[in-house]
């Protein structure tokens, strides 16, 4: 699908519903902050979008062909602050507790996402795609995280995601609104896509970083990464290695995707740089034990079009990311998805990814 992201708002009454509820969701958590930015200015955190395409490096337009996302990274969250308490309360002396206390400092931030996901079939021109290819499907949802960086060498990371698939996600509308624009042929099977469901996921994740110094501020690491994500929409366990090479890399954890993936989160932490310029180089790897995909797998109630899809799922991506101290930053990056579900056409799916943030 052609990137289309501001197709997201012409679906009248709801647009401004979200951006209500996105700032609704902002607003109190802007008065968490520790402390102000180096030059004493007021530190409101971090917006991030996330555009994610198949067609930005290919003619492609099928499966997994759009998504984006809206990103809002709070300051760091004060000790004395009432926002710190949940993380107390989920922290512990077990080292699978999220949040442990261990360590000799920690950073503490919170998220929040609004984002739209859109499925398609290998052949949009069909008004009746065949039973047993990928349904259309879209995936409207708002969350908030909650991250921890403990001594730039350990990154807890959980997330609450809830919104709606189907009719009401507006999938046909970002889709068929963008191709009417650009003047190509719109989707015909859009009727046949899966019927409403509310959607909720819990995801938790732990990043493990080995960081190794080298010449002229250079530094080269590992991270890997074990998670899962449990709920009606998606049900996976996860582990993956991302391999850096850069300028400041202690300030994140690699850049951040859409689930699933291999996610970096969109922490950043401007004061780890060593210089206001930086910037790195990745490859990553995911594989995913796959329990539920409801966009392979239907709606709950079964009363939908369904694939049988693959129970292994994995994902390669390589990408660049450069940023300007806590001003500005710019992601680049190309993900190869292995075959999902069981008569998938051709032998994988590559979309591109494009991220920008900056400090507000």
């Amino acid at each position: 699908m052609n990137s289309a992201f501001q197709q997201f708002w012409r679906v009248p009454g709801r647009s401004a519903l979200l951006l209500t509820g996105f700032a609704c969701l902002c607003a109190p958590v802007s008065a968490m902050a520790e402390d102000g930015k180096a030059d004493d200015s007021p530190d409101y955190g971090r917006l991030t979008l996330i555009e994610e395409n198949d067609s930005i490096y290919l003619d492609d337009d099928r499966y997994y062909t759009q998504g984006a996302q809206f990103t809002w990274l709070s300051p760091s969250v004060g000790a004395d602050s009432a926002f710190h308490s949940p993380f107390e309360w989920l922290s512990g002396t077990n080292i699978l507790a999220p949040f442990r206390s261990g360590g000799q400092w920690h950073q503490r931030r919170y998220e929040v996402l609004l984002g739209q996901q859109v499925f398609t079939p290998s052949d949009i021109s069909l008004s009746d795609p065949p039973s047993d290819d990928r349904p259309y499907a879209g995936w409207l949802y708002g969350g908030i995280g909650m991250i921890q960086d403990t001594d730039h060498r350990e990154l807890d990371h959980l997330e609450v995601t809830a919104g709606i698939v189907g009719p009401e996600s507006m999938g046909s509308n970002a889709q068929n609104d963008w191709h009417q624009f650009i003047g190509i042929g719109e989707a015909q099977g859009w009727d046949h896509q899966l019927h409403d469901e509310p959607g909720i996921m819990v995801s938790y994740e732990r990043k493990w970083r080995f960081n190794q110094p080298l010449f002229w501020g250079q530094e080269v690491e590992a991270i890997p990464e074990l998670g899962a994500t449990v709920g009606n929409v998606m049900t996976y366990g996860e582990t993956g290695l991302t391999l850096r090479f850069g300028q400041g890399l202690l300030a994140d954890y690699g850049q951040q995707r859409m689930r699933p993936s291999t996610s970096g989160t969109s922490f950043f932490n401007a004061e780890a740089l060593t210089s206001p310029f930086g910037y790195y180089v990745y490859v990553a790897a995911q594989g995913r034990a796959v329990g539920r995909n409801i966009f392979l797998d239907g709606n709950t109630d079964g009363d939908s079009r369904s694939v049988d899809k693959k129970p292994l799922v994995g994902d390669l991506s390589a990408g660049v990311a450069m940023f300007w101290s806590d001003a500005f930053r710019l992601d680049a990056s190309a993900t190869y998805r292995t075959k999902e579900f069981d008569g998938q056409e051709g032998d994988r799916v590559i979309f591109g990814g494009l991220n920008i943030s900056f400090g507000l």
